[in-house]
């Protein structure tokens, strides 16, 4: 068996929810999570992935559009 002393320190944060629905992308900003800082691990309260959720579905007119680059990386070089 094996055992870590292993401490997870989670804060309270406001981040940026993104989400790749049908090859559009759309971000949600100022989202409450808590925020693993070793790992950058997001979790999300039941109650704010079901306003995700809503959100999403509405499909009410954006705050704000922002232009995205592009890069595909089998393209790059090494």
């Amino acid at each position: 068996m094996m055992t870590t002393d292993w401490q997870e320190t989670l804060v309270e944060k406001q981040v940026t929810y993104a989400l790749n629905l049908n090859g559009k992308i759309v971000l949600i900003e100022n989202v409450p999570a808590r925020v693993n800082e070793e790992t950058g691990e997001q979790f999300f309260s039941p109650s704010t992935v079901e306003r995700l959720q809503q959100t999403i579905l509405d499909s009410k007119e954006p705050d704000h559009f922002i232009q995205v680059p592009v890069y595909n990386y089998s393209n790059s070089a090494a």
